[in-house]
């Protein structure tokens, strides 16, 4: 049942975009269309289950052992930039189609700081390799949903007539803004669904 409830807190309760702020360039950028937006999704929750994955074998394998868990930040920026540079070269040799589908999106995950920073929360909550996994899956899906929610909303913003002041980015902050406090609504769910499992 915890993974059940690492799903469910990850995507609404402690929402990586919305809960955490990480990851807001994307969310930001890449948010004007919800096709776009989509996309952007599904290579986040590829890239980041599979460094997620990847990260934490080195942390257990090569950091621990060897006592390098100061060089934790540096190891999973070489580790996840490498990662998607591999991703795109396969890929582009694999599956061109794909490739040119996802286009932009795989070297502009290489900037987000939300598949770094889920590679270091899984070693900071002390999860095991499938917890591990479960997590970065369950968040990857809540970045898309975030993303795709607000996608939604600035392609209706378009077609509103926003007073002069607001136009441009003052009105998608204030979007973002109100879409945070929606997403807070869910704050109580995790404590409730521990309560419902038994689970300490």
């Amino acid at each position: 049942m915890s993974y059940i409830l690492i799903f469910i807190s990850a995507i609404f309760v402690n929402n990586i975009v919305l809960s955490q702020f990480l990851g807001i360039c994307p969310f930001l950028g890449v948010s004007k269309k919800v096709d776009t937006a989509l996309g952007m999704g599904g290579a986040v929750a590829f890239v980041m289950t599979l460094a997620t994955v990847v990260t934490y074998l080195v942390q257990v394998y090569v950091l621990n052992p060897l006592g390098l868990q100061y060089l934790q930040t540096l190891a999973f920026i070489l580790v996840i930039a490498s990662l998607v540079q591999m991703v795109e070269i396969v890929l582009k040799k694999v599956s061109p189609s794909l490739y040119q589908a996802l286009g932009i999106f795989l070297p502009l995950i290489t900037t987000n700081c939300a598949v770094l920073g889920v590679a270091i929360l899984v070693i900071q909550k002390d999860f095991n390799l499938m917890e591990s996994v479960v997590y970065a899956f369950s968040t990857a899906i809540g970045f898309a949903l975030a993303l795709t929610v607000f996608a939604g909303l600035r392609e209706q913003l378009a077609l509103v007539n926003v007073p002069k002041g607001m136009r441009g980015m003052a009105v998608v902050l204030v979007t973002a803004g109100l879409l945070s406090l929606a997403f807070m609504g869910f704050s109580g769910v995790d404590g409730g669904l521990k309560i419902l499992f038994g689970i300490e």
